[in-house]
């Protein structure tokens, strides 16, 4: 096991949901921006990072069939597949490290929410732009949410990236153009805030 899949483990294998500071129950941002974009309910949509999320429950309530998570962490896969119960058999779960994703032009919509901020080596950010851009189809989306410029500098005793929507949309623009971006103050489980931005960005 590599040492970024045994750090996850272990914070999952630790950790239930309300005691990890990304958390929410509803991820009622996250699911305004995918409404925005009008989609179809057969629309292929990824969660990167997704394992410990309630993103896909939600889609699916409202309909969405194309469904995927993918996450490094085994443990958190498998608590949001308990969660859903039988439902659960009708998602496409991917454990993997996002760098080792290898679709291509698959998705209509990667979303990302607190993924791509653990990135801090410069190769490994531009290998996830590259990856990003190759399974996405042209006319697709990239749904991304990281830690604003004024956001930790350290999570899960990590050191991570901080973004300002200039900065975000220059990392993206050989294949996207940004429609909107925005920061928004998430409060954790255990009442401190963190502060994220929010990107939409269209594939060329």
């Amino acid at each position: 096991m590599n040492k970024k899949k045994e750090h996850w483990e272990s914070v999952y294998a630790m950790k239930d949901d309300h005691q990890v500071s990304w958390y929410q129950d509803v991820p009622k941002t996250s699911l305004r921006l995918i409404n925005e974009l009008q989609l179809s309910l057969e629309s292929s949509i990824i969660d990167i990072g997704g394992g410990n999320s309630n993103f896909t429950i939600e889609l699916q309530k409202l309909g969405y069939k194309n469904l995927s998570v993918l996450d490094i962490s085994g443990l958190a896969l498998m608590r949001t597949k308990e969660k859903m119960g039988d439902a659960a058999n009708t998602v496409n779960w991917v454990e993997s490290d996002v760098l080792d994703l290898d679709e291509f032009n698959k998705y209509e919509v990667i979303h990302d929410r607190a993924t791509f901020h653990f990135l801090t080596n410069e190769d490994e950010i531009k290998k996830y732009v590259d990856i990003v851009s190759g399974a996405i189809i042209k006319g697709g989306h990239l749904v991304i949410s990281t830690f604003a410029i004024t956001g930790p500098e350290k999570c899960s005793n990590l050191q991570v990236s901080q973004y300002s929507s200039s900065t975000l949309a220059n990392l993206f623009n050989e294949n996207f153009k940004m429609i909107s971006s925005f920061n928004e103050v998430h409060t954790s489980p255990y009442g401190t805030t963190q502060d994220f931005l929010f990107c939409v960005l269209a594939r060329l």
